[in-house]
């Protein structure tokens, strides 16, 4: 069993910043892929950042140079980094970790459950 866990999401004024932080947990053999992913009301989920276990990383359009993904594989906590934040980024973001799970050689998709990110204007 793996778990996802985030932290870090609130209420901030435009312009300003916020970090997120998602630790998975569990029967973890190793973990290929990790992202963030957010939906608002009445749209489509959307990936925002993710990070191989290399260190290659991807962004949405819509976030590139404002948002930075890290990850500490000792830990298995995956980060984002969120400044010079707008009102559209408004959403619920999700964690999600492809883990290679004991003692499978397959990789399975979880996800977390959300923490929720308001943007003032």
């Amino acid at each position: 069993q793996v778990q996802l866990v985030e932290s870090g999401g609130g209420l901030v004024q435009a312009g300003g910043s916020l970090r997120l932080s998602c630790a998975a947990s569990g029967s973890i053999f190793s973990i290929n892929e990790m992202g963030w992913y957010r939906q608002a009301p009445g749209k489509q989920r959307e990936l925002v950042a993710q990070v191989t276990s290399g260190g290659s990383t991807k962004y949405a359009d819509s976030v590139k140079g404002r948002f930075t993904i890290s990850r500490d594989n000792a830990k298995n906590t995956v980060y984002l980094q969120m400044n010079s934040l707008k009102p559209e980024d408004t959403a619920v973001y999700l964690c999600n970790a492809k883990v290679v799970v004991t003692p499978y050689i397959r990789s399975v998709d979880y996800w977390g459950k959300g923490t929720l990110v308001t943007v003032s204007s």
